[in-house]
């Protein structure tokens, strides 16, 4: 079992566990699929109005990222998997 702490301010409830992991709390989707990222996760991971993020995914559920993070995960992977799709397209 994780230990988690409690933190509650202004902005609400935020439960923050082991590794980094935070639960934020729920969200629900729109009638158009949308959401709303909670305000204290736009404000630790610096999300801000009209950027761009990308949605990863596996059998367990979604994830949100932004590109500059995503990139700086992959590190030099990125660099090579550019070359990669430029090989495999016959560029």
């Amino acid at each position: 079992m994780y230990n988690m702490y409690f933190m509650s301010n202004e902005y609400g409830d935020v439960h923050y566990g082991p590794e980094g992991r935070v639960f934020y709390g729920s969200v629900t989707v729109g009638e158009r699929g949308q959401v709303v990222i909670p305000a204290q996760a736009r404000r630790d991971h610096e999300i801000e109005p009209g950027q761009k993020l990308i949605v990863l995914g596996n059998a367990d559920g979604i994830a949100l990222m932004s590109i500059d993070k995503l990139l700086a995960v992959l590190g030099d992977s990125a660099e090579l998997l550019t070359h990669v799709k430029k090989t495999s397209d016959g560029s």
